[in-house]
């Protein structure tokens, strides 16, 4: 008999995202290993404009708001003034590279010991589909209605690696939700990260390939093979970066 396990107590209500979105996944995986962790009341958990707006009355949890890519000056404000508390900043990719480029930087260059979990679906979700840093070669979004142009607009951003070769960050991984096997293998990235934070190592980030049928104009199916085909031989799956060798 199939064991089914029960949603954790952290999630109040259904997340009501796009079908086929990957954020609900994410979002169990976090609350998942925070109640593994043993964390209960001294989580707090900040989002950022965009898709992830629509928690709000879904976590049973502390959340922050903060400006639209700031979540890594807020949050390590939040971490230095308590820094017994588990912080998790939960940005999608133009809110966390584009948007807030300077600011998830700098909080992995002063190794701040908070953790990010950042959702790569090569498009800005909530405003309208718009081109990111994370957008593919050819990819056509509302702001590149002919397909991305690398000449004009340079190649995707590959933050992960940016931050694991450049900065004393303690763990960095990028995982993905096209397989039961992956999404389990991302759950072990996301765990590792957090552990990290909790052991006080410093810095964590996990990057997160998470299809985006509506934008992408296609089925929940076709968006998970589109992360297989094309975006995985191009973002790579797996630990960047293991300081405490957990």
């Amino acid at each position: 008999m199939a064991v089914v396990k029960k949603v954790p107590e952290k999630i109040a209500r259904q997340v009501p995202f796009c079908p086929g979105c990957g954020h609900g996944i994410v979002v169990r995986l976090i609350m998942e290993c925070v109640e593994e962790l043993g964390y209960n009341d001294n989580v707090i958990f900040g989002k950022p404009v965009g898709c992830a707006s629509l928690l709000d009355n879904s976590l049973d949890i502390d959340i922050f708001t903060g400006a639209h890519g700031r979540n890594g000056a807020s949050l390590t404000a939040i971490k230095r003034l308590k820094p017994d508390t588990l912080v998790i900043s939960y940005q999608g990719d133009g809110d966390a590279y584009n948007i807030g480029f300077a600011e998830t930087m700098n909080a992995a260059y002063r190794n701040e010991k908070f953790t990010v979990v950042t959702i790569n679906n090569t498009n800005f979700g909530m405003t309208g589909g718009q081109m990111a840093w994370t957008t593919m070669p050819g990819q056509k979004t509302t702001t590149s209605v002919n397909g991305r142009d690398v000449e004009l607009s340079g190649l995707p951003i590959k933050m992960p690696e940016m931050i694991a070769t450049s900065f004393d960050t303690a763990y960095v991984a990028r995982g993905a939700l096209f397989t039961p096997a992956e999404i389990n293998k991302t759950k072990g990235y996301i765990k590792k990260a957090l552990q990290a934070q909790s052991d006080g190592i410093g810095h964590s980030m996990v990057e997160v390939l998470s299809p985006c049928p509506t934008n992408w104009h296609m089925s929940p199916l076709e968006a998970q093979e589109r992360i297989i085909k094309e975006l995985v031989p191009y973002y790579p799956l797996g630990e960047l970066k293991n300081k405490g060798g957990k």
